[in-house]
């Protein structure tokens, strides 16, 4: 089957440009994305500004581009205070189903739950929610507990995100069902994931940005899509800045500290060191971190290291670590906001929506030690 091209917006967090002034369609409900293309930003940006969400470095005019966007489109959200007759108004009736395969294991899964409890509560649902672990018995048990409960849409969530084969019984479902952090081959069902390629592109891009480019990089485990996206960005950064790729400053790890350590200390005994190292996920970069502070390195002074996901460590690390931002939160919110679009019968074939990774600069990056721009910091400490 030929694969559908993605909807992909991605755009940086803190653009300045004026808000626009996009008339709503009379009875349509608003979404962030509507507020997105209104305030000239991209729709995590929106989803940031309007729940408050801590740690994110947008600029004020971008804040309060969303925030009058949002008022004159009518969005009701915790930010700012509304009237309740404003609600803007939902097919949806009452109570939305929430299945994901693995609940206690992963933040990821809690974070998504979260955006779309926010943006169930703002429209007067309630979410219910179901853990399944895909198991080929306890999962239809779960679905059909939820449907027994009087769901009238469903989300259909993955941790790891790929490719799945959806059941039978969720075709013959008559409800809107939408796919988080998964999609299926017949795009049968509104979809969305995480834009892991333009994620590890806009990663490497920072740290060549900075005047790098001997680059070192720690995957996850190579059969997981987000290990293989993250890594064709970082790839498809460095031919786009001319600097050859060299197999070598790429390790294979496990997504844990304990393989970021020993990845780090691979990279560190190399003829020729990397200057930079971009750990594809925060808890390589903590066991990174501690491989480099025994070999007496300093962050970011002797070695760069970029991380991803923004786990709550990140800023707590020393030197804060700068990595990107995994939009579950948001894409919780686009999952509840695009339940509507989700027609019966199943005959539409829709494409995956990918929402931006953005970036969060901390203090974990630096140029090389040995640019001017490297000296110049050397001499400042």
């Amino acid at each position: 089957m030929k694969k559908m091209p993605a909807a992909n917006g991605d755009q940086m967090v803190d653009d300045d440009k004026a808000p626009k002034r996009n008339a709503r369609r009379p009875g349509n409900r608003v979404t962030m994305t509507d507020i997105a293309k209104a305030a000239g930003c991209s729709q995590s940006a929106v989803s940031f500004v309007l729940n408050n969400t801590p740690g994110m470095r947008l600029s004020q005019q971008t804040r309060e581009r969303v925030i009058e966007a949002a008022r004159q489109l009518g969005y009701v959200a915790p930010v700012f205070s509304t009237p309740p007759a404003l609600l803007s108004p939902s097919k949806l009736d009452g109570i939305i189903g929430f299945a994901v395969d693995q609940l206690a294991t992963s933040p990821e899964a809690v974070v998504a739950i979260e955006g779309a409890r926010q943006a169930s509560w703002n429209a007067g649902n309630v979410l219910l929610v179901a853990q399944t672990m895909s198991d080929p018995t306890m999962e239809p048990r779960a679905i059909k507990a939820l449907s027994s409960s009087g769901i009238s849409a469903l989300i259909y969530m993955t941790i790891f995100t790929r490719e799945v084969e959806i059941p039978d019984y969720l075709y013959d479902l008559n409800i809107p069902i939408v796919l988080l952090n998964c999609y299926t081959s017949d795009y049968a069902f509104p979809a969305v994931v995480p834009s892991e390629i333009a994620g590890g592109q806009t990663a490497t891009r920072h740290l060549i940005s900075h005047g790098h480019h001997r680059i070192a990089t720690i995957t996850g485990e190579p059969w997981m899509q987000a290990a293989q996206d993250r890594l064709t960005g970082y790839r498809r950064a460095l031919a786009t800045a001319d600097i050859p790729f060299d197999p070598e400053l790429v390790i294979e790890g496990d997504w844990s500290a304990s393989a970021g350590y020993s990845a780090t200390m691979k990279l560190l005994s190399l003829t020729e060191r990397p200057t930079a190292i971009f750990c594809q996920n925060d808890r390589t970069a903590i066991g990174c971190y501690e491989a480099l502070k025994e070999a007496g390195l300093r962050i970011p002074e002797d070695m760069s290291v970029m991380g991803y996901d923004d786990e709550d460590i990140c800023r707590h690390l020393v030197p804060p670590l700068t990595t990107s931002v995994l939009p579950h939160m948001a894409m919780g919110q686009w999952a509840i906001e695009h339940l509507e679009t989700a027609v019966l019968p199943r005959e539409r074939r829709y494409q995956i929506t990918k929402l931006e990774c953005s970036l969060v600069k901390r203090a974990s990056v630096a140029a090389p030690a040995g640019t001017k721009a490297g000296r110049r910091k050397a001499r400042k400490i």
